[in-house]
């Protein structure tokens, strides 16, 4: 039976923010049949998953936003960076990789270790829409309560996080310049990445 599809309120009923248990739980309420990930971030440049089918997809009531503290792929703990996240509100257009069923579960505890080296994301089975029908995908949500969330960060913040901050995967800047790079060659135009971007010319920060 599936869990927390399109729930907008609250946390998951997860029985513990420990990874390993989140994963369990995950897999615990799959949807039968291949697993499907919806990728907003860099799941979609470099999805590190087996699969055999990527589709254009859109979530509803869920938006991209660059607000999630990375103390660990992107930053440290000492100098955090930041990382993209879905949160609650408005809505998300990105792709939906298909795993085939023989597989999903091998390749998906391969992405938790990368995901979710910490239990900050609230993984999620949203309600995904793609040119071929309607898809229960996993995302990798975020909550406001969450001591990841940045809250409002100033333009001169951003600029610091941009021009100095660097995690075992390497930098924010190149983070979100391969998120805009790639969200193009789709065709999606992220009015805040783009805007972000902006910055990073203005600022001379490439």
């Amino acid at each position: 039976m599936m869990r927390d599809v399109d729930d907008h309120h609250g946390l998951p009923q997860f029985p513990g923010r420990d990874p390993q248990d989140m994963l369990e739980a995950t897999l615990a309420s799959r949807p039968d049949g291949d697993l499907w990930l919806f990728g907003y971030g860099s799941l979609i440049w470099n999805p590190e998953v087996v699969h055999e089918e990527v589709r254009p997809a859109r979530v509803w009531g869920w938006r991209r936003t660059l607000r999630m503290w990375s103390r660990i792929n992107r930053g440290t703990e000492q100098a955090p960076g930041l990382v993209f996240a879905l949160m609650s509100g408005g809505s998300c257009s990105g792709i939906a990789l298909r795993v085939p069923q023989h597989c999903a579960e091998r390749e998906l505890r391969q992405l938790w270790k990368r995901e979710m080296p910490r239990a900050v994301y609230d993984p999620r089975w949203l309600r995904t829409r793609t040119p071929h029908g309607v898809v229960q995908a996993l995302a990798f949500t975020l909550h406001p309560d969450s001591p990841s969330y940045t809250g409002e960060l100033d333009d001169q913040q951003l600029i610091e996080i941009l021009r100095n901050c660097r995690g075992r995967y390497g930098t924010t800047l190149e983070y979100v310049a391969r998120t805009a790079r790639a969200l193009r060659a789709i065709g999606i135009r992220d009015a805040e990445i783009e805007r972000i971007m902006a910055l990073v010319d203005q600022h001379q920060l490439a």
